[in-house]
């Protein structure tokens, strides 16, 4: 099943070469309809073939990939209507989404490294090639160097399982192997996802690459490649539980602390590209804490965060460059009072913030409550870390809302725009599921 979707993709890779940006989106989106429906809800590996496969996790995450880069084509088409290179720009996405399929769908360990480190190139070349400012070569020789530094510590454990194990299915892999017994170890299998999510003080990368990536790099970054590092950790733990027992007090201490300093950060923010990077490093602290307690709850709610979190930024992202595309600056100092410029526009951007801060009937407050429950249930005293959190998260989206939307209007500005019917359709296809896969959660809560 996996092998068809992936020759699928090889299928419509001449059309990059043709210049087709709409058919190539048609059949993105045609892809994710059909991975919907002929997919197999199961939290057991199932379409087995090669050395691929597809659980419940790998699934919802495929599917998250798929969805979001048939959006990318979307948000993408100033590119289309300037002819900047968009026949590499078309091949990129596609590569880019094969890359993801499987480094998802991939069963053993070494494929997995390989395609990690594979799914990092066409990100490189969207943030360098199709970036904003010349700091764009900086940012993505620190999304290289960083991703590409932690990973190699994560090889040399795979070859030593091997040698020391004889496989590298992850389905052959035990809860109770003892062959991992030492701190290093430890963070040698663990430093290459922390990096990826990133984990405090591991983040410098994500808010420079972000603020230089063209909308469509944002939406991947911000929507999938953040997920990787938790796929890897959900993967990995598998292999280590006995030294999570003995050491997750550690970086969960440093995820609380450091989640509550990010969001102060993202208060002194005055670029909204910017400001939503670093609230990515908020949630993605709380969803690195959940997988560290390694209690069914918490590993449900990660999994559940990772979806609606790369719903909700990459729409968010989206929102900003709507405004850039017509004001020319992502600066919170100039975009005030959009409520006036753009009225039709205030109700996305209220529906996104809102779901950014865990308010019903979105994903994110399933997965926050699931979260919240198992980081108590591990410790009584992180509770009081947890409400500093949950305050500064809800007072940074409506700082993030109130200084955009309202406030005296640019006295530059002289009219009054709408958006195109595309951007009301990329946002809505961003906020349904989000707010209405909640009908259906057990999804996300089944895979263990």
């Amino acid at each position: 099943m996996m092998m068809k979707f992936i020759l699928y993709l090889m299928f419509m890779l001449p059309y990059s070469i043709m210049n087709k940006y709409w058919v190539t989106q048609f059949f993105m989106l045609l892809l994710t309809f059909i991975f919907c429906f002929l997919g197999k809800y199961s939290y057991e590996w199932i379409n087995l073939s090669y050395n691929f496969g597809c659980d419940l996790l790998s699934f919802g995450l495929i599917l998250l990939s798929v969805w979001i880069c048939s959006l990318m084509f979307m948000s993408s088409m100033i590119i289309y209507e300037k002819n900047n290179n968009c026949e590499l720009f078309i091949f990129m996405l596609l590569i880019m989404m094969m890359f993801l399929m499987l480094t998802f769908s991939v069963k053993n360990l070494l494929y997995f490294y390989f395609f990690f480190e594979c799914s990092l190139i066409p990100v490189l070349f969207l943030v360098m090639g199709w970036g904003l400012q010349l700091d764009r070569i900086q940012a993505g020789l620190y999304l290289l160097f960083y991703t590409l530094f932690a990973s190699l510590p994560f090889l040399l454990m795979i070859l030593y399982i091997y040698l020391n194990y004889n496989t590298l299915s992850l389905i052959m892999f035990s809860e109770n192997l003892i062959l991992l017994k030492y701190l290093y170890m430890y963070m040698f299998m663990i430093l290459a996802f922390l990096v990826k999510m990133p984990m405090f003080l591991l983040h410098l990368w994500l808010p420079k690459a972000h603020v230089e990536a063209p909308v469509s790099g944002s939406m991947i970054l911000a929507a999938v490649m953040l997920k990787l590092g938790g796929y890897g950790l959900l993967r990995v733990f598998m292999l280590l539980m006995k030294l999570g027992n003995s050491y997750n007090y550690i970086l969960m201490s440093i995820n609380l602390v450091g989640g509550i300093l990010v969001s102060l950060i993202c208060l002194f923010q005055v670029d909204l590209k910017s400001l939503i990077a670093y609230s990515s490093v908020v949630h993605m602290s709380l969803l690195l804490c959940g997988v560290l307690t390694m209690f069914s709850w918490g590993i449900g709610g990660s999994f559940l965060l990772m979806i609606s979190h790369g719903l909700c930024s990459s729409g968010l992202f989206c929102l900003v460059n709507i405004i850039y595309e017509r004001l020319g600056s992502r600066s919170i100092l100039i975009n005030k009072g959009l409520i006036n410029f753009m009225p039709s526009m205030c109700l996305w951007w209220f529906l996104l913030c809102s779901s950014n801060m865990a308010a019903p009937p979105s994903l994110n407050l399933l997965g926050e409550i699931m979260l919240i429950n198992s980081l108590i249930s591990w410790s009584w005293i992180s509770m009081y870390l947890i409400m500093f959190l949950s305050f500064f998260s809800a007072f940074y989206t409506l700082y993030l809302y109130s200084y955009t939307q309202h406030g005296q209007l640019n006295l530059n500005l002289y009219s009054v725009t709408q958006g195109y019917l595309r951007e009301y359709i990329l946002l809505m296809l961003h906020w349904i599921p989000l707010n209405l896969l909640i009908l259906n959660n057990e999804l996300f809560i089944l895979w263990k």
